[in-house]
């Protein structure tokens, strides 16, 4: 989303944890010209910019549990200038297709969606839910959103049980979002 957001922000520091990805992102900014994205590292829980220096904090993902992601959030309160929005995004594990996938998956562990909800008002977050469709032009894009996503197994009866020619699904998401 990096270079997205450059269209309309003067400067965009993308912070990843991972050094795959981090190096991954890194490379496409140059080899795309992104010269107002700056790819660092860092973490939730510690962002290597000066106090009160962004506008805007955008978090896609990355405080998935609610109570226990309070350093986070700390973070984002040190690094936001005062008028500032944080928006943080997460999926809502109550609606839409890809809620019932992982319903059905190990690898995503249930959460009690109204504790979380109920953490993030707590801590001074709206909450806003947001439903999304995806839908692919090919059967080869939307098998690879799957098996991203599901461990082999699941991957591959959620593919063959969404056969035809149905390349959507439904995504709900929850947007948490405050200003400073």
């Amino acid at each position: 989303f990096s270079p997205l957001f450059a269209e309309k922000a003067r400067h965009v520091f993308a912070v990843e944890p991972d050094d795959r990805l981090r190096l991954r992102a890194m490379e496409r900014v140059t080899r795309e010209d992104h010269a107002r994205v700056s790819v660092m590292t860092g973490s939730a829980g510690r962002v290597f910019l000066p106090d009160s220096s962004v506008d805007i904090v955008h978090a896609r993902f990355a405080y998935f549990w609610g109570p226990g992601c309070e350093p986070g959030l700390s973070e984002v309160a040190r690094v936001v200038r005062p008028g500032g929005t944080a928006f943080i995004i997460d999926n809502d594990d109550t609606q839409g297709t890809f809620a019932r996938w992982t319903g059905r998956s190990s690898t995503y562990a249930p959460r009690d969606q109204p504790a979380v909800e109920r953490f993030w008002r707590e801590q001074g977050f709206e909450v806003e839910r947001v439903g999304v469709e995806l839908r692919f032009g090919f059967r080869e894009e939307f098998s690879r959103v799957v098996r991203n996503e599901f461990p082999a197994e699941l991957a591959e009866d959620i593919v063959s049980e969404h056969g035809g020619s149905s390349l959507t699904f439904s995504y709900a998401l929850l947007l948490f979002y405050r200003a400073y």
